[in-house]
């Protein structure tokens, strides 16, 4: 954190005073009157997505159908545009990412299309932290080419139920195993796994790897060409603010361009003869060969916005202040004693930069109505049950002065046994 703070709100107020990402708050719309760090669920609306998304709505009242192709950008290639200028936050090649779909139908694609089993090789690798979404598609995909998951989806256990050590997943990296599906960050712990070293392990065993970045993307830098990683997939309405169900993107390595895709639809066909019409499937020869329908541009457009913001903040620029919030969140739980009776908070995410993404796990056997409590205050966090806090603070949009704000609640409310007046029925969305 640089200089020695003091767990005053003054020293909260002196770290955003030099924050170089500041002026960036002033883009997002706010819950009035709330602290939001619930970022890792939902993302805030932004004024310049919200201003893309007009755009949009403006160019279907004034051109109609000929917004395909007369609009900026132009409709008909929307997709690969926004796949072009994802690429840099995923070091990726422009046209190894296109934005599409949601995020399970992208999995259920590219599995279908990399899960191909054959002799010995047929189980897929995984793990028991993932979300449960991505295990289901699993095993429904296992199913489909005429096996049992019960025999042939390997989870990697966890020591703890937080975390996973990436010698248990090497280990398991066996000759039997036909891919990986890994999160870049356990949507749990925050845990950040070591996704080079563990591409290049599956790389050497000549074992397929995919990752689901739902978690990661729009937080952290990614560099999936330079790791070898052969699929990605993720969502965009967490860190990247694309709202509500936004549509969400893919990343194919480019020499994979060559096979064949596992879900067709027309608009993975090839792109300059797309209205041949014609009966016979010729894949579009980059990512957008893993579309499927035609793209939801209304779902699309606030995309456009937000990673205007994005170019001009900078990946690496956004990790380096969502670590320094997330260490800020973590030291004043520690120097307020907040991890001692009668707190009895406990940190549930790894300590080290290098292995946390950009939220973190706090936990209390009262978790469920802390939560609640926190949100009678006006503070915005996320519960994942039985006993976990998730707090975000995102680098675009929060401050030090909130973490402050959230950590000090948090004592509060057991001072004042706040809590107590609530039932333990959690909300249904969280």
């Amino acid at each position: 954190m640089g200089e020695k703070l003091n767990i005053s709100r003054d020293s909260a107020q002196f770290l955003d005073k030099k924050d170089p990402l500041k002026k960036f708050r002033e883009r997002f719309y706010f819950l009035p009157n709330k602290i939001y760090m619930d970022g890792n669920s939902l993302g805030l609306l932004s004024r310049d997505a919200e201003e893309s998304l007009l755009r949009v709505l403006q160019q279907w009242k004034e051109l109609g159908i000929d917004g395909w192709l007369k609009a900026d950008p132009p409709w008909f290639y929307l997709a690969e545009y926004l796949g072009g200028q994802m690429a840099e936050l995923v070091g990726a090649r422009p046209e190894e990412v296109i934005v599409t779909a949601s995020t399970t139908v992208n999995l259920h694609s590219l599995v279908g299309t990399f899960y191909q089993p054959k002799g010995i090789k047929t189980k897929i690798l995984a793990d028991e932290l993932n979300f449960p979404s991505d295990i289901y598609a699993l095993e429904s995909q296992i199913r489909l080419k005429g096996f049992n998951p019960k025999d042939n989806l390997i989870l990697v256990k966890s020591l703890d139920g937080r975390f996973l050590r990436e010698e248990d997943i090497v280990q398991m990296m066996n000759e039997e195993i036909a891919l990986i599906l890994l999160p870049s960050v356990l949507y749990r712990s925050g845990q950040l796994l070591d996704i080079e070293y563990l591409a290049y392990r599956a790389n050497e065993r000549g074992i397929i790897i995919g990752l689901d970045c739902s978690h990661s993307v729009g937080a952290i830098p990614h560099y999936f060409d330079q790791w070898g990683v052969d699929f990605a997939l993720w969502c965009n309405y967490k860190y990247m603010n694309n709202g509500p169900g936004g549509v969400a993107a893919l990343y194919v390595n480019k020499k994979h361009f060559h096979l064949s895709v596992a879900l067709a639809g027309w608009w993975g066909y090839q792109k300059d003869k797309q209205f041949d019409m014609s009966l016979f499937f010729t894949k579009a020869r980059e990512a957008g060969g893993w579309q499927i329908s035609t793209p939801h541009l209304l779902s699309m457009a606030p995309l456009v916005g937000s990673l205007k913001i994005f170019r001009e903040a900078g990946i690496k620029r956004i990790r380096e202040k969502s670590l320094q919030l997330t260490n800020y969140l973590i030291y004043l739980i520690r120097e307020k004693g907040l991890t001692e009776p009668p707190y009895c908070y406990h940190i549930g995410s790894p300590l080290k930069d290098k292995q946390r993404g950009g939220h973190v796990a706090v936990e209390h056997l009262e978790a469920a109505r802390i939560t609640r409590a926190l949100k009678e205050r006006n503070i915005i966090p996320d519960f994942r049950y039985p006993n976990i806090i998730r707090l975000a603070p995102v680098a675009l949009y929060n401050t030090f002065a909130e973490v402050w704000a959230v950590i000090q609640s948090l004592k509060e409310i057991i001072d004042n046994g706040e809590y107590l007046k609530y039932d333990l029925t959690p909300e249904e969305v969280t």
